[in-house]
C-alpha cells in the first residue's frame, strides 16, 4: 500500500505528516489527504509532536488542503518522523517535555 509524506503551511507552520491516500479533492483548488498515519505509542516514551498531530488531526477522516498551501507530496517507502516547524526559523515549534534540573547544578 501506497504511503505518502504531505508538507505543507498552515498558520506560520510547516507541518509533516503522513497518509494512504493523497488526491485532487472534489472542491476546488484543494488537494485530499486521507488515512493519516500516525505512530501508535504503547511504552513510556511518547513523541510529542506526533501526539500533538494526533491530537489535531487524529479525528479527521479526510483533510483538504488549499493547492498553494501544499509545500512538497513524497511517496516513501516507510513512515519517518512528522514534524510541524516554524515557517521562518525553521525549528520545531513542539519541545519535548523538559526535565527537572538538580538543585546542587
Amino acid at each position: 500500500m501506497k504511503l505518502y509524506k504531505v508538507t505543507f503551511l498552515n498558520h506560520g507552520r510547516v507541518y509533516s505528516l503522513y497518509a494512504r491516500r493523497v488526491a485532487s479533492s472534489s472542491l476546488w483548488g484543494f488537494t485530499e489527504v486521507a488515512d493519516l498515519q500516525f505512530d501508535v505509542n504503547d511504552g513510556v516514551v511518547i513523541d510529542p509532536t506526533e501526539e500533538r498531530l494526533r491530537d489535531e488531526f487524529g479525528d479527521t477522516q479526510v483533510l483538504h488542503l488549499p493547492m498553494q498551501s501544499v509545500i512538497r507530496i513524497e511517496e516513501v517507502e516507510r513512515k519517518g518522523q512528522s514534524a510541524i516547524r516554524d515557517a521562518a526559523t525553521g525549528e520545531s515549534v513542539v519541545m519535548a517535555f523538559p526535565l527537572p534540573r538538580r538543585a546542587d547544578t
